[in-house]
């Protein structure tokens, strides 16, 4: 599939449509429902590959043929309306969380806690197949296969959601999506939501700006993605900044006011004869020849681990990653287990030699479902280590712990303070 003239049909239909809907706004005429706009865009789409299969036989070329040009259509139509029934429920900005155990089993997650049934988002499990084999298709930077060869997928959906899916290894296709509610987030947002108090937000900020290298650790949904965007968007303006994942989803690059020097990797997947991956270790590799200010690791989750450390030992300060891990210790042993799997085999004892010499701070974030109690789920950064040497294992001191209050007040002294004395970071300071 051509993935650029699929772009350049979908630009010539929407730009049909778009002029169909000021017509009738100047004649007075209502604005079509959603079912009217996708048929007249059903009818433009057939029109204008009609017209693109006359220019390619004018010019001499040969027109696609009733397979390539229904997958074009089937491309266009994807790229225009988003994805089907699932569309309201991610245009929903309290929905957080959506899985779907079949077309007709939804389960939609509120970002109070709330789980409710939906309606289905597909008529047949083979319909629900098919939306996410489009998805697969025009989503991220290259076509994703969805099927029985390839019954795992990962990718960004274009509001900037991560959906992952399977089929084939259970009864019926099932997929989840987790919600990008807070897209352009700031550190000053998540004082603002309680995530963190304000004294904390200005030590990461400071962290920051004196370009500290920050692992952030949690549970799955914890928020680990969302403090690393508002993390991210502490850097200065002028810095070039290079994300790595697998797939698409902190977006940095969306925001050329905050980041117009930034630059988003993807990691690529074999294609049919298992020729062609482009894996998260060499694409860490690459961006150290790509004069990064910074690189942001999205998600540590295997052999990256090494490379990564290994960059930000030599000379790439203020790198940033996230990790799964379930308290600020724990990131220590889980960042030598990867290091162990890796094609490197380093031992416990060079990975901790590693880590103390890499990772200036470790910021575990937290959540706490109170719903069943009449409460809300809630998140909250629950600890902050600094790492300050190593003797066999790595020496870290909680500079940030949590309190009978429920949030992360100063624990320790930082070994680093004057440092971060020097961007602004004042303890003796109140507020944000």
């Amino acid at each position: 599939m051509d993935h650029a003239l699929v772009k350049r049909l979908r630009q010539e239909v929407g730009d049909r449509l778009a002029q169909q809907r000021r017509l009738d706004a100047a004649n007075g005429l209502p604005p079509m429902s959603g079912e009217d706009e996708r048929q007249f865009a059903r009818a433009l789409i057939s029109q204008v590959l009609e017209e693109f299969a006359r220019g390619e036989i004018t010019s001499g070329r040969r027109p696609p043929n009733a397979e390539e040009e229904e997958a074009l259509a089937a491309g266009v139509h994807a790229a225009l309306f988003g994805v089907g029934r699932l569309q309201p429920l991610l245009e929903d900005p309290e929905i957080e969380n959506i899985d779907v155990n079949g077309c007709d089993r939804v389960f939609i997650g509120y970002a109070d806690g709330r789980e409710v049934m939906g309606e289905p988002v597909a008529e047949t499990d083979e319909e629900l197949v098919e939306l996410i084999q489009i998805l697969a298709a025009y989503s991220g930077l290259s076509s994703r296969p969805f099927d029985t060869a390839n019954p795992q997928l990962d990718l960004r959906l274009p509001d900037g959601s991560r959906l992952s899916a399977v089929m084939d290894v259970t009864v019926r296709p099932a997929l989840s999506i987790r919600r990008a509610r807070l897209g352009k987030v700031f550190l000053s947002d998540l004082v603002g939501n309680g995530t963190i108090t304000p004294e904390v937000g200005r030590f990461l900020r400071a962290a920051v700006l004196a370009r500290k290298n920050i692992m952030i650790a949690g549970a799955t949904n914890a928020g680990k993605t969302t403090l690393l965007r508002a993390i991210a968007n502490e850097i200065p303006t002028y810095e070039r900044l290079i994300t790595v994942e697998r797939a698409l989803e902190l977006g940095l690059d969306a925001f050329p006011e905050l980041h117009p020097n930034a630059v988003a990797f993807e990691q690529r997947l074999p294609n049919s004869e298992g020729q062609g991956a482009i894996s998260m270790a060499e694409l860490v590799r690459r961006s150290l020849r790509m004069n990064p200010s910074r690189v942001i690791v999205g998600e540590v989750l295997g052999d990256e681990i090494v490379t990564m450390l290994n960059a930000m030992t030599q000379g790439n300060d203020g790198s940033l990653s996230t990790i799964h891990a379930n308290s600020s210790m724990e990131v220590f042993n889980r960042i030598a287990t990867y290091a162990i799997q890796s094609e490197e085999r380093l031992p416990v004892e060079a990975t901790h030699m590693l880590i103390a010499g890499a990772i200036d701070f470790v910021v575990f974030i937290e959540k706490h479902n109170d719903y069943a109690t009449g409460g809300r789920l809630r998140r909250y950064v629950a600890s902050i280590r600094e790492v300050t040497g190593v003797d066999g294992r790595v020496l870290s001191s909680e500079v940030f712990a949590l309190a009978p209050d429920g949030q992360a007040h100063p624990a320790a002294p930082v070994a680093c303070s004057a440092e971060l004395a020097d961007h602004g970071y004042d303890p003796t300071v109140g507020g944000w």
